[in-house]
């Protein structure tokens, strides 16, 4: 087994998900639905590469700081950077950008929170509910791609992103609540 975390198979999928970030977002943008097409089919194997890097580091014994590290980096990038895009073409309602802002705000601050506490040594281990709330961002990005495309899932996309942010939201209060006693602690 090599040393070199970055030749690690399960890292090397998960820097390809950082990667394909930037084509995705360039083909959803182009206005062609073709090219949003593409962009979904991007977008899918992506997503898909989430689960592949880590059943693929469990199933070969590939575990790495580095991949601990970016694993969920690529989710928040992908997701993050999407949810912007998405909006500024205006693929989101007006009423989305509710549950999208919800997104953004909940995964900026348990990273910092993560941060914070990591100096403390003290670790906030990821629940399921959390692995299930990126699923269900990931697919309801899925639907808001697909939406011009197909307007008749105009009211699934909407739920399903709306599902997401009280997800995102409720499991976002679960760490803070476990992460309280170290934040008031009254230690130098």
């Amino acid at each position: 087994m090599t040393k070199n975390p970055l030749l690690l198979v399960p890292n090397q999928i998960t820097i390809a998900r950082i990667a394909a970030i930037i084509p995705i977002v360039w083909l959803a943008l182009a206005g062609d639905p073709t090219l949003r097409v593409l962009a979904l089919v991007l977008y899918i194997l992506a997503a898909a590469s989430d689960w592949l890097d880590g059943y693929l580091a469990r199933a070969w014994g590939q575990y790495s700081p580095l991949g601990r590290m970016l694993d969920p980096i690529a989710d928040k990038l992908l997701v993050g950077v999407l949810l912007v895009a998405l909006a500024w073409d205006h693929s989101l309602s007006a009423l989305e950008l509710i549950p999208a802002c919800a997104i953004l705000f909940r995964e900026i601050f348990i990273s910092g929170l993560r941060e914070f506490l990591g100096n403390a040594k003290v670790v906030l281990p990821v629940t399921q509910l959390a692995k299930w709330k990126t699923t269900v961002q990931l697919i309801a990005l899925a639907f808001v791609l697909v939406r011009p495309l197909l307007p008749a899932l105009d009211i699934p996309t909407s739920l399903l992103l709306w599902l997401a942010g009280a997800m995102t939201v409720w499991t976002g209060w679960q760490y803070l609540r476990a992460s309280w006693p170290h934040l008031s602690a009254d230690t130098p």
